[in-house]
């Protein structure tokens, strides 16, 4: 299993960043051609969506990116330090909900995109982990 780390400072001109090593490593991973748009577009969206969490919540902390190759599957962790919505519906702090209408699109944007997502939250932050299947490279004799 190979992992890749990426963090980088919550600012949108970022993301463009993210997405291209995202589409790289998921190549690389055997990632089917055909699916790398929807990979750029998710991982995209997620980045977005923690870029825009830490920005409104005054997080100065990176956002984390996992790209994890394993065996016959390639996974996308996108984690962030913003309090979510605990149990209840209320966020830590009793101020208004970092979910928003815009959040939720972007998560149904990426269920979209992606068919196999756990999203998670807490008073800590919260993660979207991100899964396609892979195809073995071919192996040449030398």
């Amino acid at each position: 299993m190979a992992t890749v780390e990426l963090r980088f400072s919550a600012l949108p001109e970022h993301v463009r960043t993210a997405r291209l090593v995202a589409a790289a490593v998921a190549r690389r991973a055997g990632v089917d051609e055909a699916v790398l748009d929807e990979v750029r577009l998710a991982v995209g969206e997620a980045c977005t969506r923690a870029v825009g969490l830490h920005q409104n919540g005054g997080i100065s902390a990176p956002v984390k990116v996992l790209l994890i190759e394993e065996e016959k599957q390639f996974s996308i962790e996108v984690g962030d330090e913003a309090p979510h919505a605990v149990p209840g519906g209320r966020t830590p702090g009793g101020g208004p909900g970092a979910e928003t209408e815009e959040d939720e699109m972007g998560l149904a944007v990426i269920s979209g995109l992606v068919d196999d997502v756990e999203v998670s939250a807490g008073e800590h932050g919260g993660s979207i982990r991100m899964r396609w299947s892979t195809t073995p490279l071919a192996t040449f004799p030398v």
